[in-house]
């Protein structure tokens, strides 16, 4: 599933001149699709793990996924090298790492803009923090902080990444179904479509149902059958109508 999905048939191929050569090793015009990756996507990721705080990106698609930050330097700026020294550990290890050792705007602010940009790891290191051979980390989702011994700082945050990555769409899922009804009638998908999802027999729906169901903003989203799968048809046995609001 995508942001949308168009079949464009051979018109842009035909202006293009977009062709393939299939197994009889004949040329074809290519038959065309429109997915919607790119803001659509971006829009769902937003509106499904952001918070009050800002956005919460995945691991898996964060371009930063860890922030290491400067919280105040001492004369012999041992913080700064130390910080530098452990985002160098941190991109060794593979993880997509930023040094933030800006000193002279406040801590505050500067962690409050990477909370907002969803940074999915915060490493926070200052002068006592060093005496005492730790990293405090801090995890966006839940904003649990932990001090972690430095030495060991690139193989704990690169295990909260997978956690955080899974503790995400865990809390996605459970939304999702907190907010889907089983229901048996279109009055009720219409009752149930105003806050979710509803589930209901295709065979309930029909051209009437769908004209009902538009009256209240709500459409049909997409036909799974009886097990789950994605339906082959629209007129098989036992398919199951998930409907609700387009945004």
């Amino acid at each position: 599933q995508m942001g949308t999905s168009h079949e464009l048939g051979q018109n842009f191929a035909k202006a293009f001149d977009i062709g393939y050569q299939g197994a009889d090793g004949e040329r074809s015009l290519a038959w065309t699709t429109s997915w919607g990756v790119t803001t659509r996507m971006l829009g769902g990721l937003i509106m499904t793990h952001g918070d009050d705080a800002g956005l919460r990106v995945p691991p898996k698609v964060a371009g930063t996924q860890v922030a290491v930050m400067v919280v105040r330097d001492d004369d012999a700026e041992r913080v700064s090298r130390a910080a530098r020294y452990l985002a160098g550990d941190l991109v060794g290890a593979g993880i997509r790492t930023r040094l933030d050792d800006n000193v002279d705007t406040g801590f505050g602010r500067r962690a409050t803009a990477w909370e907002l940009k969803g940074v999915p790891v915060r490493i926070e290191m200052g002068p006592r923090d060093l005496d005492e051979g730790v990293a405090v980390v801090v995890r966006r989702d839940t904003g649990e902080k932990m001090p972690v011994p430095t030495g060991e700082v690139a193989a704990r945050v690169a295990e909260l990444l997978d956690e955080i990555q899974q503790a995400l769409f865990d809390e996605a899922l459970e939304f999702q179904r907190s907010h889907t009804a089983d229901v048996s009638t279109v009055a009720e998908a219409i009752e149930a479509g105003a806050t979710g999802f509803a589930r209901l027999p295709w065979s309930e729906v029909g051209d009437a149902g769908v004209d009902e169901l538009g009256k209240h903003a709500i459409t049909v989203r997409c036909l799974i059958d009886a097990d789950g799968g994605v339906a082959d048809s629209d007129d098989g046995e036992g398919l199951i109508a998930v409907v609700g609001r387009s945004y």
